[in-house]
């Protein structure tokens, strides 16, 4: 079994309950490699067959299908099963599988995850992908690279990156008396289009139709770009501080809930799939998104255009929503390498070109970025590297990142959006959360 880091180590804390301390047990007690294929454990040259668990279940699946397909084909020593799943199912069964004999031996998980599982010692370091210049990871962009590092380690190589674009219906815009040509490009403009383009015909105070799909739980992060974009946070950049009480974060929530409270630019209580469906169906005229609904999009036969979302007062960042393969503890070196070969021919360019002109996701390439790389158009426009340089991470290395969004942040912005409290008495009870948060991960 291969050891965990000292710095791992260090900061493992006790699971909570006993059940999950159960898991944490065996699966440190755990020895055997997870590879399937006689002799994995301890020949270089064995066959080996890799039980690949990734979230990637949507638009986007034949793609990934088809670069197992071609990385199966290309070599007769290491076979790949694709095992996708909603990512909340394999989130929540992810520790249990590690710690047994029928776990994963490879993993993708949403970078924001990774701090997390590797403070539990679920993932090992794989800082040695990098080491081996035969892999070409120098081709990789590096803020992509940079994702999925904690404690001084990195746990994982990417596997992509969505920059999130905003999507506009251009028929809707043409029907409100607006220029389908011109997206609003500021908060301004797009408040200004907010009476334009939310339309309620009898006046029920239930519009038929959305200016925007906004989404506010079990979505990618979309409210917190917002705050970015007018100076806030929400922890500081060293990831020890809460700044959700900030003025500026303040400002930025208050401003865009009472568009979506007080305007109904938006419904209340979307999730990311409700808003999806929203803009798929022609009742929302924008949607912040990332390249993965473009194949639904273009299957509903929107007249659709894409570019990047409109700016705030003091920023116009985008967000990077960044996925890695990680390789479980409990995974021997003979598998792991073996996992590094797969990885190694994704992130290559025939495995880029293949990958992108399927999902239409940008290539994790810089020396493909922006570049047409066969029929799908989509890669280019999120892989522009206008798009790419003004990117940023939610909460990259911070261990209690999913339990700030999940649990403080998404019921935090429900609250207000339900007027159950103004932003500043609701956020700044949150900020202490997650100042608690913080604080207890870093015991």
């Amino acid at each position: 079994m291969f050891a965990i880091s000292s710095s791992s180590k260090r900061r493992r804390r006790a699971l909570g309950a006993a059940a999950v301390a159960g898991v944490a047990v065996s699966l440190f007690a755990a020895c055997a490699g997870q590879g399937s294929g006689g002799g994995g454990a301890g020949d270089p040259n064995a066959d080996v067959t890799l039980d690949f668990w990734n979230p990637l279940n949507g638009p986007d699946r034949p793609a990934v299908e088809q670069v197992i397909k071609d990385f199966n084909a290309s070599q007769d020593r290491i076979t790949v099963k694709n095992n996708a799943q909603p990512s909340d199912v394999m989130y929540q069964k992810l520790l249990t599988a590690i710690s047994s004999d029928e776990g994963p031996d490879l993993v993708a998980i949403h970078a924001g995850r990774i701090p997390n599982f590797a403070d539990k010692g679920a993932l090992q370091p794989i800082d040695a992908y990098y080491d081996d210049s035969s892999f070409e990871s120098e081709a990789i962009i590096p803020n992509l690279v940079d994702a999925s590092k904690f404690d001084g380690d990195n746990y994982g190589v990417p596997l992509n990156q969505a920059t999130v674009l905003m999507y506009w219906n251009k028929d809707l815009f043409q029907a409100a008396g607006l220029d389908p040509e011109k997206p609003p490009t500021t908060w301004e403009e797009f408040a200004d289009m907010v009476p334009k383009l939310t339309v309620d015909e009898n006046g029920d105070g239930k519009p038929e139709q959305y200016a925007i799909a906004l989404a506010d739980h079990e979505t990618i992060p979309v409210w917190q770009p917002l705050i970015w974009n007018n100076g806030g946070q929400i922890v500081s950049e060293d990831g020890k501080t809460s700044q959700l009480d900030d003025p500026k974060t303040l400002e930025a929530l208050d401003y865009w809930v009472k568009l979506v409270r007080d305007q109904k630019a938006s419904p209340i209580g979307l999730g990311g799939a409700d808003s999806d469906k929203l803009f798929q169906t022609g009742k929302a005229a924008i949607e912040i998104v990332g390249p993965w609904m473009t194949t639904a999009f273009d299957e509903a036969g929107l007249n659709y255009g894409i570019t990047r979302p409109f700016g705030g007062p003091e920023a116009d960042t985008i967000l990077a929503d960044v996925v890695s393969f990680t390789v479980p503890s409990n995974v021997d070196q003979a598998t792991r390498d073996a996992a590094f070969e797969f990885i190694a021919y994704w992130n290559s360019v025939d495995g880029q070109t293949t990958w992108a002109d399927g999902s239409g996701f940008p290539p994790t390439r810089s020396d493909l970025a922006g570049q047409e790389l066969g029929k799908n158009p989509y890669p280019a426009v999120f892989g522009d590297p206008e798009v790419i340089e003004n990117t940023k991470v939610l909460m990259p290395g911070v261990v209690a990142g999913p339990t700030i969004t999940d649990n403080i942040f998404n019921p935090a912005l429900q609250r207000v959006l339900n007027g159950e409290g103004s932003v500043k008495e609701v956020f700044t009870k949150a900020s202490q959360e997650v100042q608690e948060a913080l604080d207890e991960s870093q015991e």
